[in-house]
């Protein structure tokens, strides 16, 4: 159970301390981000990309056992940064996140260095430009978009066992799955701000930023793919 310093949540105070929680949520992000590219090319220029591509996409059944991994990983990211007992174990939980998200995009990061060097670079303008849109929308209406929230929530475990079950059966999702993956993740994005400028704690920077970089993070994996079908 975690415990807050404040009840209230960000809509419940002052709007000098709501500008300061989102400055800390974005700051936090943005050193996410920062923090998964540079890990991301010391991966990749030391070898290890090499040999986590080479280990992950040797037998269509590893993936299965990442993403298990994976999502374990996640909770258990989720649930320090969520909690109250320690500040630092807050940032572990984002610090755990950000090197999971690096480990398991080595993969695609290989192949796409392979087809063409500057996709990348276009994958992350594209990203950037998506997530910037997607959460001007949530901060321009100032909406509560927390109705969102169970049809996100359906539509993700929807999209999680068609995942499973590509890897069970060995079909390919396609473009087209892609693309709507794409339109899922922006949808939650809008949610996600949402909550950020109405839901979250004063203290739950640290939470909401990891939530937002998961979704920058999702959003990036599968622009790439699209970016990867089209080159």
């Amino acid at each position: 159970m975690n415990y807050y310093e404040s009840p209230a949540t960000v809509a419940d105070i002052p709007e000098s301390g709501r500008a300061a929680f989102i400055r800390r949520t974005y700051g936090h992000l943005a050193g996410a981000v920062a923090a998964f590219v540079v890990l991301e090319t010391l991966l990749i220029t030391s070898g290890a990309g090499k040999a986590l591509a080479g280990l992950m996409l040797g037998w269509r059944w590893t993936w299965l056992i990442v993403l298990g991994g994976f999502m374990l990983v996640s909770q258990v990211a989720t649930s320090w940064a969520a909690s109250s007992v320690k500040r630092s174990t807050q940032y572990a939980g984002l610090g755990l996140y950000v090197v999971a998200e690096s480990i398991i995009f080595a993969p695609l990061i290989m192949v796409a260095l392979s087809i063409d060097p500057q996709l990348l670079g276009k994958a992350m303008l594209i990203t950037v430009g998506l997530f910037v849109g997607l959460s001007w929308v949530a901060f321009a209406t100032k909406k509560d978009f927390s109705f969102l929230g169970g049809f996100l929530k359906i539509a993700g475990m929807v999209a999680l066992a068609t995942i499973v079950a590509s890897l069970l059966f060995g079909f390919s999702l396609g473009t087209l799955f892609c693309v709507l993956m794409v339109a899922l993740v922006g949808g939650t994005i809008v949610y996600q701000t949402s909550n950020v400028i109405h839901h979250y704690h004063p203290d739950q920077h640290v939470a909401a930023s990891l939530a937002l970089f998961a979704s920058f993070a999702t959003l990036l994996w599968y622009v790439i793919q699209i970016v990867m079908d089209r080159d």
